[in-house]
């Protein structure tokens, strides 16, 4: 499956969705370069994640070898009213890991010198069937393809739909992780080997173990993930993404950065709304943060040698914690279609044209559902 020729793919985002596509690509003998505009290590964004098939597959077509324990295992899942009463239970087994643990195995994985940080993607030009990327450092990258991997904001996807945006969806995220030992024992043991929600009209939120930040899987060292989604008129929603820094903000506030007034808010409304597990989570979570949560839909991912992929091409709602799985999937799926057309010495245009159809409908179908699941859970009428 291996390119002698060793075509080149330059991938804009260092966040998971790059890092799945340039190891999935070098797996089958490409080159693939990863340009994130952040100079700093990304490993302390992100929260809990729901291990999902595509993420395992991803791991084994491009030969990486997670820990023997990439998640914490929950057993059942358990709905609770106001007061924490249980209002429904039943088995339904699945792993929880984390952003950081996912993105630490691959990043672990690539060559130091495939990842070049602190350099933003600002344009590109075509010059037959190569892509030439330019960067704000003022130079240039020429390459077979240039992939899309830059988020929900992308700077790509910009460059080749000007009039494409995300559109807020009426509601936001809050989220934190507290170290197992910090909480309180009592709501620590009602929540353990279970995935917890209360749903509430108008609000509802969820909770379940993750690795600790290290990684450990053990009793003790792990951390409680949770979210707590809330609605927020966009004129409110424009004050709260101001952060304590008066930086505005377009997406999420990272930990940390949220506005004394905002926690205090926050708080005071979980001890009017929230179940005593959630309140305790809320109480021991030292810095939370929030995303807000958007729809984006694309009408083509493919634009001659230019490919958008993952959140840069399609946000589904975390209601389908599908969200990782997709980027996994798109990168996965972008790499076997165009080793097959190596092997079959079949152009590359006509492969990426499959392979855009493929993923096209995959997208479609994930936030189809994850707008109707979000939107029935959240009371919204559209």
């Amino acid at each position: 499956m291996r390119a002698p020729d060793r075509r080149r793919a330059i991938v804009i985002g260092g966040s998971l969705g790059g890092l799945f596509t340039a190891a999935a690509l070098r797996s089958i003998g490409w080159d693939a370069t990863v340009f994130e505009q952040s100079p700093n290590q990304l490993d302390s964004r992100g929260g809990g994640i729901v291990l999902q098939p595509d993420v395992l597959a991803a791991f084994r077509f491009a030969g990486i070898k997670p820990p023997e324990r990439l998640g914490v295992d929950s057993e059942d899942r358990v709905y609770l009213d106001r007061d924490g009463r249980v209002l429904e239970q039943f088995h339904m087994p699945q792993t929880q890991t984390s952003w950081n643990l996912l993105y630490t195995t691959l990043k672990d994985a690539l060559a130091p010198e495939s990842i070049r940080s602190g350099d933003a993607f600002t344009s590109h030009v075509v010059d037959g069937e190569q892509v030439i990327a330019r960067f704000s450092s003022g130079h240039t990258e020429s390459a077979d393809l240039l992939i899309a991997a830059d988020g929900p904001s992308s700077t790509v996807r910009k460059s080749v739909l000007p009039e494409v945006a995300p559109a807020y969806a009426g509601y936001v995220a809050w989220r934190g992780l507290v170290p197992e030992p910090e909480l309180p024992e009592a709501a620590a043991h009602k929540l353990r080997e279970r995935f917890t929600f209360q749903q509430s009209p108008g609000h509802s939120a969820l909770a379940y173990l993750v690795p600790g930040e290290d990684g450990a899987t053990n009793a003790g060292e792990r951390r409680f993930n949770w979210v707590w989604y809330r609605k927020v008129a966009p004129d409110a929603l424009e004050r709260l993404l101001l952060d304590r820094n008066g930086r505005h903000r377009t997406h999420s506030l990272p930990p940390g950065t949220v506005k004394d007034s905002d926690l205090h808010d926050l708080r005071t409304a979980s001890d009017d709304l929230m179940a005593p597990v959630f309140r305790s989570l809320i109480d021991e979570t030292s810095e939370p943060f929030l995303q807000i949560i958007q729809d984006l839909q694309v009408r083509n991912m493919v634009f001659g040698r230019v490919i958008l992929l993952g959140d840069a091409a399609f946000i589904a709602r975390p209601h389908t914690a599908g969200g990782t799985a997709k980027a996994a999937g798109n990168a996965l799926s972008l790499a076997v279609s165009l080793a097959a057309a190596y092997e079959s010495r079949e152009r590359i245009d006509r492969a990426l044209a499959r392979w855009e159809a493929d993923q096209l409908q995959r997208g479609i179908r994930m936030n189809d559902l994850g707008m109707s699941l979000g939107n029935r859970i959240m009371n919204i009428v559209r």
